[in-house]
């Protein structure tokens, strides 16, 4: 980890040693868990997993999933329990911790749309390397040589866009793919949701790696930590930039011990406590 990001990160955990309330919002695929070829195969990392594990059983910290899985998927993947709060399809899902689900009605004109969507990926021959969810349809390169990738956007989005121009759907492009969805809450939307139900004393960070956590990171602008969580830097409006998943150990593990010191009446964390 690169000195200067040692010392952001220093100095937000004395914040988050005094704070009387902390929420931690965690992306999924590439921040706690790697990306893999096959979706379905995609876990969070043992080590990462396992501390997150205990933040939640601690109970001193408001953890929370936002993902463009659904939260189902998301439940079952984590097997983290009890099972933190997740919001699926990037906030039109949410999932409470007593497993009850809310989810914003769909139209049945942007349903409507994405059948037209999924049909066009068929007769492109691109239905094989889609994902359907629940308001949206995700077709995926990652894997593929650029070449291939650029060909498949291309062909995707030349049937895409008139069927978005007409519908009302959103086109959001990711890490290794793009997407069609309904319009809706975003994950900056949830992330305001979320500070504001935290209240006055909040300390809070949002960890994520894609262009749809990019919303995340202005909606929290300088009242949390926002985290770019890649193996690469690009520009970003995250505060601070850590790779996965060892400086992202680090910084959960550093929260950790800043939670379980506090619970224990031992009052406010040093640098040299947190480093040693």
């Amino acid at each position: 980890m690169q000195p200067e990001a040692q010392l952001q990160i220093d100095g937000f955990m004395e914040t988050l040693a005094d704070a009387p309330r902390r929420l931690l919002m965690l992306d999924y695929d590439g921040t706690i868990a790697p990306f893999h070829k096959e979706r379905d195969q995609a876990y969070p990392y043992p080590a990462i997993a396992a501390t997150l594990q205990e933040i939640v059983r601690d109970g001193r910290t408001r953890v929370v999933i936002i993902s463009g899985r659904d939260v189902e998927d998301l439940s079952r993947r984590l097997r983290i329990r009890p099972t933190p709060e997740l919001w699926g399809l990037y906030g039109m899902q949410r999932r409470r911790t007593n497993g009850t689900v809310e989810a914003e009605r769909m139209e049945e004109s942007y349903l409507d749309a994405l059948s037209e969507a999924d049909r066009w990926l068929e007769y492109q021959q691109l239905r094989r390397f889609a994902e359907a969810k629940k308001g949206s349809m995700a077709l995926h390169w990652r894997g593929l040589s650029e070449r291939k990738a650029d060909e498949m956007r291309a062909r995707a989005l030349l049937g895409w866009e008139p069927i978005a121009d007409r519908s009302g759907l959103r086109l959001l492009e990711f890490d290794g793919g793009v997407e069609i969805r309904v319009p809706g809450t975003d994950k900056g939307d949830v992330v305001r949701l979320l500070v504001a139900e935290g209240g006055p004393g909040l300390a809070s960070a949002y960890l994520g790696d894609d262009a749809s956590d990019e919303a995340a990171f202005l909606a929290l602008g300088d009242s949390g930590m926002s985290v770019l969580v890649r193996p690469q830097l690009r520009p970003t409006a995250a505060r601070l930039w850590l790779k996965p998943p060892d400086d992202v150990l680090d910084f959960l593990r550093k929260w950790q011990f800043v939670s379980r010191r506090n619970s224990h009446g031992r009052g406010s964390t040093t640098a040299l406590e947190l480093n040693a």
